[in-house]
């Protein structure tokens, strides 16, 4: 494989530049260091693989360890080995005692997943040790799987998240190893249950396979019998296969050895004893009973190969007790083959067990759905985390926003946005939080309590990062030098600036590659305002007083009375300045309406209410003229103590387990307040002290907010709670709803129903529960409701027209997962239990047209514009409005990545964020030309990438796989019309490596 840039250069560029760049081109100054291996020297990957024996039954023998990047422990103390009264468990004494076990028998093998570790404990290896890894790592005895800085969770995370994660991993490891730090095959043994799109975007990163340790007991068993734990995985409908096709492996034992295989110090499983002048000599009866265990596992697989996990969690601690046993394992198993046993066992690794299947030649079963949700016995369904933490949830979506503006005011600023005016500034500190955060026990939110508190400090320590790099940007692209504030807090309106100054002015950065229109509220203490858009020109502000739930929520942190509320418009890929001027001081100038309304509405949507109740009633599409009706509420669920069967099962961080089927409702009525003006028409709604709603309505917007507070969930009854709140609609929906996967594809459901197998329903409620990470929605064939998201969160379709999601849980017992302890969150600020506020987003619209409103309307909710301060006015001089791109984006067009590769080159990503089926309109190829993309960057040059830019796009080449009952797919090749200009078909990530210099 070449590493050289691939440079394709702007003709009108200068000849000085075009022989300069020749020369350095030629004198290999130009190389790009996707790798560094030494051609012909190594014998990595499947050259490395052990020889196997055809006629025989193979078992292949994997070491490894599975260590949690954060769980019962926090990163620092996992690595170090700190706080063993928690957990005995020490990673940087794990790959110290694996490396001086490897290099005693060279047909040892250990394979490794977690970067994150990994690249801890490299930096602190001398330079003569990591000369000995290396040459451990070109043999093909330490081989690396997976490779993303963690092993990230498969229903919480959001794709864009899973990419950058992937990418930082794999790079470190392409620019450590070269060819040989390139992992062959994706490896999730842990997460609980699976995602499509996470196989889609393995397949598209160039990974052979993909295993996974953790499905459905009910699916396990349907496919053990009919020998379907190997698979071909479709895992897109939009992208022609094989594009998105990767062939998937379940394992038989989860991650862990065969029973009575264990011989890490953290097992009890006896030694092999193989000294017969000894009385306890056991070699007979330890052979015997592995090829006992052996042909047993071979009935359920297809091949004469099989794969055995030799580890488990943080184990190798000490691998000496590991590989002295099984070097004996191996020695005596293979000597039976003397006396007539077909059984041979050697070391071996994922990506040599892959290549055997592969070279088999067969053909396997094909699944297009996925692997959610998960359950490990009858009441025992994995439903609950897909809300558990919905706070730190929340600040990990946030988090993601704040990195994409980091990353990409760190090109459009330049070289000064890292070290300027208001010092040292970083996107990677960002970045590696981020990283850990889509960890399987981080977003997920099925950690201990101090391993949370852990995470959200090292997302808030990455964002202080690039706050001084964004200001330092910002500084550099608008002229002024003024000292920038950021409030964090907006949500429960908070921010000492604007509460404080009669004259302040505000910055909007747009992430997303078309303007955008976003509402604006900000906590002041006055009653009168004017505000002006970068030309000077008035724009329509009013003044609203601050929400009941929210003067309870913020806590004597703030004292504004009142919030301005106005509508900004910010330009793609851009910032635009407003001035905030106080007018009038003085008590709220709006007075609430404390009837229930019959309807609030815009020149788009209309809102109805139940004037006996204050609760929805309906929602009206005055564009399009359809009306359903819809009614909303709070209900909660009982949370099961596990006293109400003999399955002794509780909801806890993992699971979802009611006591009945039938939630409780908050109230059947809402106290309301209402408030109309020019910018927003909201209804203030109060179920309950610890249970409130704003429905609004902004001028300009096609859809309807919901803002629900939840919190303190009280249970001085006893009796934990799970949160939902339900809309009910005269959509008829036949029992099918509509999930997102990752924040992408879309996939059908249908209640009491699995794709692949007959379900025996045992969990009416949790068994029906699948993640929602951005949107959800119910239709007819006239109607489509949707509902995007602030966050993942957990929802079902219980009855026909309905939609429920679970906003929040409290819960006073542990669910036996190995967390050990109760999903019973606190602070300092709410020592009553945590206060949750999130957002949902209605959207009525024709099924036809349905995704053009909810597919951007998702990307703003994911990419929000950051907003920071300066106080006083605006300085004339400054450059107040910007887009750092020449034109929007075609509306079918997302611009997932831009971010800083090295001094000379950016990264960019370019999406076509539409299905091949759900927009007659936008599901259409799209073109774009890169060197007419930016209005401040020359475009020099340009390679493309795989998705996690760790390899050459047209030298990745991936196994081929054959499907059962169908042709093997031929991968086909698109053109594009030029060099510069490519093309997007639905569902399509380009990923491109820019050669740019400053205009």
């Amino acid at each position: 494989m070449s590493y050289d840039f691939v440079l394709v250069f702007n003709m009108a560029a200068s000849c000085h530049f075009f022989a300069a760049a020749l020369l350095l081109l030629f004198s290999g100054v130009l190389s790009f260091p996707v790798g560094q291996e030494e051609r012909g020297a190594t014998t990595c990957g499947y050259q490395s693989c052990q020889a196997t024996k055809p006629t025989m039954l193979n078992v292949h023998l994997v070491p490894h360890t599975h260590d949690d990047v954060g769980w019962l422990k926090t990163v620092d103390q996992y690595f170090y080995g700190d706080r063993n009264d928690i957990q005995h468990a020490g990673v940087q004494y794990i790959l110290d005692s694996v490396v001086d076990q490897l290099l005693k028998n060279p047909d040892r093998r250990f394979i490794y997943v977690e970067t994150g570790f990994f690249y801890r404990w490299w930096k602190q290896q001398s330079s003569s040790m990591q000369q000995t890894v290396k040459q451990l790592v070109n043999q093909g005895r330490l081989e690396f799987v997976n490779g993303g800085w963690c092993m990230s969770d498969e229903a919480t995370t959001h794709y864009s998240a899973v990419i950058d994660q992937m990418t930082i991993g794999l790079r470190f490891l392409n620019e450590t190893f070269g060819i040989c730090g390139r992992p062959r095959v994706a490896w999730h043994i842990d997460p609980f249950g699976h995602a499509r799109e996470h196989a889609s975007l393995f397949a598209q990163m160039g990974y052979d396979g993909f295993f996974f340790g953790r499905l459905d007991y009910q699916d396990r068993t349907r496919r053990m019998k009919a020998k379907e734990q190997e698979l071909l995985w479709r895992a897109s409908d939009s992208l022609p296969p094989p594009m998105a096709d990767l062939f998937t492996g379940i394992l038989p034992n989860g991650y862990n050895p065969p029973e009575g295989f264990c011989w890490d110090q953290l097992c009890a499983d006896a030694p092999i004893r193989d000294d017969p002048d000894l009385e306890d000599y056991n070699v007979d009866d330890v052979v015997q009973r592995f090829l006992r265990a052996a042909k047993s596992q071979a009935l359920v697989y297809k091949t004469n190969h099989i794969i055995m996990t030799m580890g488990s969690d943080f184990q190798y601690e000490n691998a000496n007790l590991w590989y002295k046993n099984l070097d004996k394992l191996i020695r005596y198993v293979n000597d039976q083959q003397g006396n007539g046993s077909n059984v041979n066992v050697l070391y071996s690794t994922p990506s040599c067990y892959l290549q055997e299947l592969h070279k088999a030649n067969l053909t396997w079963p094909l699944k297009t759905d996925d692997f959610f949700p998960y359950a490990d016995n009858a009441h025992n369904f994995w439903t609950g985390y897909f809300t558990s933490r919905p706070a730190l949830k929340r600040y990990e979506r946030i988090s993601n926003s704040n990195l994409q503006t980091c990353n990409q005011l760190e090109v459009l600023g330049g070289p000064v946005s890292r070290n300027g005016l208001f010092g040292q500034g970083d996107s990677k500190t960002l970045r590696k939080a981020m990283a850990v955060a889509q960890h399987h026990d981080a977003v997920s939110g099925t950690e201990k309590q101090h391993v949370a508190n852990d995470y959200a400090k090292m997302l808030a320590k990455g964002w202080q990062h690039c706050q001084v790099l964004v200001s330092n940007s910002l500084a550099s692209l608008t002229g002024s030098s003024a000292e920038r504030i950021y409030c964090d807090n907006l949500n429960v309106s908070v921010c000492p600036l604007t509460e404080s100054s009669s004259k302040f002015s505000l910055s909007v950065y747009n992430p997303l590659g078309r303007s955008v229109t976003w509402p604006i509220r900000l906590p002041v203490n006055g009653t009168v305002y004017a505000v002006t858009d970068a030309q000077g020109k008035p724009v329509d502000c009013q003044v609203l007083p601050v929400s009941r739930a929210t003067q309870e929520v913020r806590r004597s942190r703030s004292f504004a009375k009142n919030e301005l509320v106005f509508q900004v418009r910010a330009p793609p890929l851009g910032y635009i300045s407003y001035s905030v001027s106080l007018l009038q001081d003085g008590p709220p100038s709006s007075s609430p309406q404390h009837q229930a309304p019959t309807s609030i509405q815009n020149k788009f949507l209309q809102v109805t209410f139940d004037p006996d109740t204050g609760l929805l009633s309906g929602l009206s599409n005055l564009e399009t003229k359809q009306t359903i009706k819809l009614s909303q509420n709070f209900y909660w669920y009982n949370a099961s103590d596990g006293n109400n069967d003999e399955s002794r099962q509780t909801s806890g961080a993992y699971i979802f387990r009611p006591n009945s089927s039938t939630p409780v409702m908050v109230s059947s009525k809402a106290r309301v307040e209402v408030f109309q003006n020019s910018v927003v028409q909201e209804v203030r709604q109060r179920f309950a002290p610890w249970v409130s709603q704003v429905v609004r309505l902004y001028a300009d917007s096609k859809a309807v907010e919901l803002e629900w507070t939840v919190g303190p969930v009280p249970v001085n009854d006893d009796q934990g709670k799970e949160v939902i709140t339900r809309l009910d609609t005269s959509i008829k929906t036949a029992e099918f709803f509509y999930t997102d996967s990752n924040g992408r594809e879309v996939l059908q459901r249908k209640k009491d129903f699995r794709p692949t197998w007959q379900l025996k329903q045992t969990e009416p409620i949790a068994g029906n529960y699948y993640p929602i990470n951005s949107r959800a929605f119910i239709k007819d064939g006239t109607d489509q409701l949707t509902v995007v998201t602030d966050r993942s969160q957990g929802g079902a379709s219980i009855y026909n027209g309905s939609l429920e999601i679970m906003l929040h849980r409290r819960l006073l017992h542990d669910d036996y997962r190995g967390v050990g302890e109760a999903l019973d969150e606190s602070s300092e600020l709410f020592p009553d239990g945590l206060v949750v506020r999130g957002r949902l987003l209605l959207s009525l619209e024709p099924p036809a047209t349905a995704a053009d409103t909810h597919r951007p309307l998702a990307q703003e909710v994911v990419s929000q514009p950051l907003l920071s301060f300066t106080n006083g006015d605006l300085n004339p001089n400054a450059r107040l409005e910007f887009s750092g791109l020449q034109a929007s984006l075609p509306p079918a067009v997302h611009l997932l990545t831009l971010s800083q590769w090295d001094e000379e080159s950016v990264l960019l990503r370019l999406e076509h964020q539409f299905q091949s089926w759900e927009s007659k309109a936008s599901s259409q190829p799209v073109t774009v030309n890169l060197q007419k993309l930016f209005s401040t960057l020359n475009v020099l040059g340009v390679s493309e990438l795989n998705l996690s830019a760790n390899q050459w796009k047209d030298e990745m080449k991936r196994f081929d796989w054959s499907p059962e009952k169908e042709e093997k797919p031929l991968l086909k090749t698109f053109e594009d019309p030029s060099v510069w200009e490519i093309t997007l078909r639905p569902m399509e990530i380009r990923t491109f490596l820019l050669r740019v210099t400053f205009q």
